[in-house]
């Protein structure tokens, strides 16, 4: 075995496991600002709505594996909706985990990704997101869905190889507000559609047949959950 292997491998095992120094605070509330601009004005949110997408799909793939369920495919669609399709038992624990994962996935990613960055692990998370979008690929199962995760993991994988700590730290900022403010806006958006009497097969109600809890309650679930991500996601990023 080469000499310098053994180096090599703890060299990156040093990087990518290690910790990073904190970026300056005027970065944090930069990258605050820019995820609020990308989330608030609707004409941006329209095409910014495409990761959350990525997020809300990969959630129910994620769960379904975990909870035991064999996961067909996913799709993406150019007007942001998505379809996650697995196969097993059409009730009990696994589908509910599995249709609740949603809404949910969003903004508990972006607490998690909170989480590293308080920790100062900027470098694992870039990796870390990376490995996950690769192996969401591999279950996409249309072109434009294809292309939406590979232009993700690209920029991921340009920041973590060919920028310096500065500009990763920003970028994994940047991204981490994005699912934690972004989290907050499709469950709204959906409630919304719902009141007009649209999407009548949304998450909520495949809850609530699955459950025989009103949908309006998973709704409440929803909504706690990204903003208690938020608040508290929130917090360790601004180091309050």
């Amino acid at each position: 075995m080469d000499s310098t292997a053994i180096p090599s491998i703890t060299a990156l095992w040093d990087e990518v496991f290690g910790s990073q120094p904190d970026p300056d605070l005027w970065v944090v509330i930069a990258t605050l600002v820019a995820a609020l601009a990308v989330v608030v004005p609707h004409s941006l949110w329209r095409l910014s709505r495409n990761a959350i997408t990525i997020a809300h799909e990969g959630g129910h793939g994620l769960v379904a594996l975990l909870t035991g369920r064999t996961l067909t495919g996913i799709r993406l669609h150019s007007d942001t909706s998505g379809l996650t399709v697995s196969r097993g038992k059409p009730h009990g624990l696994g589908m509910i985990l599995t249709a609740a994962a949603g809404y949910t996935a969003p903004p508990l990613l972006g607490l998690g990704g909170a989480a590293l960055l308080g920790a100062d692990h900027i470098t694992l998370l870039l990796w870390l997101s990376t490995l996950l979008l690769i192996a969401m690929l591999v279950m996409i199962r249309n072109a434009y869905g294809a292309l939406t995760v590979i232009l993700s993991g690209a920029a991921f994988l340009l920041v973590s190889w060919l920028t310096g700590p500065q500009v990763q730290a920003a970028f994994a900022y940047a991204v981490v507000w994005f699912l934690l403010l972004g989290g907050v806006r499709p469950a709204f958006e959906l409630q919304a559609k719902r009141a007009r009497g649209g999407a009548g097969d949304s998450d909520a109600d495949q809850l609530a047949r699955l459950t025989h809890v009103p949908a309006g309650l998973w709704f409440f679930l929803f909504h706690l959950v990204s903003l208690c991500s938020l608040i508290g996601g929130g917090r360790w990023l601004l180091e309050l």
